[in-house]
C-alpha cells in the first residue's frame, strides 16, 4: 500500500468514528432529556401541521363556495362568516412552573378564563353563520347543512343511523 491509500483509509476511518461518536452523544441527552427532545419535535411537526391544516380548509372553503353558487349579494355574508370561522390564536396558558406553583382553585379558575373565551368565540362564530345562512336559498340551505358544517370533523365521526 501506499502512503496515499493509507492516509486517505485512516481519514475515513477517524471521520466515521467521529460521526458515530457524535450520533452516540445526540442519543445519550436525548435519553438524558427525552422531554425536550420529544417538545423539538412535537413544535417541529405542529407547524407543519397547521400549514396543512390551514391549507386543507382552505380548499373545503373553496369548493363549498363553489357548490353554493353564491350570488354577488351573498358574498359580504359569506367573507364575514369565514373571517370569523378562522381559528383564532389560542389564549397563553402559561409555563408548566406558573401552573403548578397555582392552587387548586386558582388553576380552575384559569381553565374557566379560557372556556369563556372559546364560548365567546363561537358565539360570534354563530351570529356570522346566522347571517349568511339568512342569505342562501333553500336549495343552498340544503348543500351547506350537508357540507358546509363538516368541518373540524375530518370524516372520524360517523352519526349511527
Amino acid at each position: 500500500m501506499n502512503v496515499l491509500t493509507t492516509v486517505r483509509n485512516t481519514l475515513v476511518i477517524s471521520l466515521a468514528v467521529l460521526g458515530m461518536g457524535g450520533a452516540a452523544v445526540a442519543v445519550h441527552a436525548q435519553e438524558s432529556n427525552p422531554k425536550a427532545a420529544s417538545v423539538e419535535r412535537h413544535h417541529g411537526d405542529r407547524a407543519a401541521h397547521m400549514a396543512k391544516r390551514q391549507a386543507h380548509m382552505a380548499e373545503r372553503q373553496a369548493r363549498l363556495h363553489a357548490q353554493l353558487k353564491l350570488t354577488a349579494e351573498q358574498e359580504p355574508a359569506w367573507a364575514a362568516w369565514n373571517a370569523a370561522s378562522k381559528p383564532g390564536e389560542r389564549p397563553a396558558r402559561g409555563e408548566r412552573g406558573q401552573w403548578a406553583s397555582k392552587s387548586a382553585p386558582e388553576r380552575m379558575e384559569q381553565q374557566l378564563d379560557m372556556a369563556k373565551q372559546h364560548v365567546a368565540s363561537m358565539e360570534t362564530r354563530l351570529a356570522a353563520l346566522n347571517t349568511f345562512y339568512a342569505t342562501l336559498s333553500p336549495e343552498q340551505k340544503k348543500v351547506f347543512d350537508e357540507q358546509g358544517m363538516r368541518r373540524g370533523h375530518h370524516g372520524k365521526h360517523k352519526r349511527p343511523a
